[in-house]
């Protein structure tokens, strides 16, 4: 049952694959350029598992120690995995077993594929979903841990390698778009954001951008739906 899962998720994360492991490769040669061990990228990636957050705790790295503002700069950029929380607790109340995991390993990459995608006939969906994330997770781990790797044994100028995580959110962007005929919260997502970043600049817009297209999209809920059932 479980390599049966295993064998039907594969194919839905080589997307997530290929950008996670050039993304975890730039943080691992950023991480190495500013004189850590390879094992910490690694530990770092297993622990952490938060590409937008592992990016900005290089920085916290490099400045004062500071526990408090290092966590509310955590809360402040991981603010929007309270939504893909509230969206995916009907979906994990179905998985006992696996949730625990499901919960810990929710990243932007795996909340898409698991909203996006559905196990094939015959396939026990809390398996499937919980290789979905464990895939993405190991691809993590193995970007992260080759790229600090070669950060040690290879000097690299590392000046814009960080635009890889850009690189993979407009792709996880077409690909989505491509995969679906109901374009409305991709636009709503994108139309809200560009407001907010307008009205509260490049330093505040996330928050309420992520607020504002939660009610949005709670709003246009029924008229999607509607939408998708026909």
């Amino acid at each position: 049952m479980k390599l049966k899962a295993l064998k039907a998720a594969f194919p839905h994360t080589i997307p997530v694959l290929l950008g996670y492991l050039f993304m975890g490769m730039a943080f691992g040669i950023l991480l190495s350029a500013m004189g850590y061990a390879p094992w910490w990228s690694t530990l770092i990636a297993i622990t952490i598992y938060c590409g937008s957050m592992q990016f900005v705790a290089l920085d916290l790295l490099a400045g004062f120690f500071d526990p408090l503002g290092a966590a509310l700069m955590t809360l402040l950029v991981n603010a929007r995995h309270i939504f893909y929380g509230l969206s995916t607790i009907e979906m994990f109340r179905r998985m006992p077993k696996q949730r625990p995991y499901l919960i810990f390993s929710q990243t932007d990459e795996t909340f898409s594929l698991h909203c996006s995608t559905t196990p094939p006939e015959g396939v026990d969906e809390g398996w499937f979903h919980f290789f979905l994330a464990v895939l993405d997770h190991l691809y993590w781990i193995g970007g992260c841990t080759i790229g600090a790797l070669a950060g040690m044994l290879i000097s690299f100028d590392t000046t814009g390698i960080e635009f890889v995580m850009t690189a993979l959110f407009v792709v996880i962007f077409v690909d989505q778009w491509q995969g679906t005929k109901q374009h409305t919260p991709a636009l709503v997502g994108v139309a809200a954001t560009l407001v907010c970043l307008v009205i509260f600049g490049s330093q505040s817009f996330l928050i309420p951008a992520m607020l504002l297209i939660l009610g949005l999209l709670t709003l246009l809920r029924p008229r999607l739906e509607g939408g998708n059932e026909k």
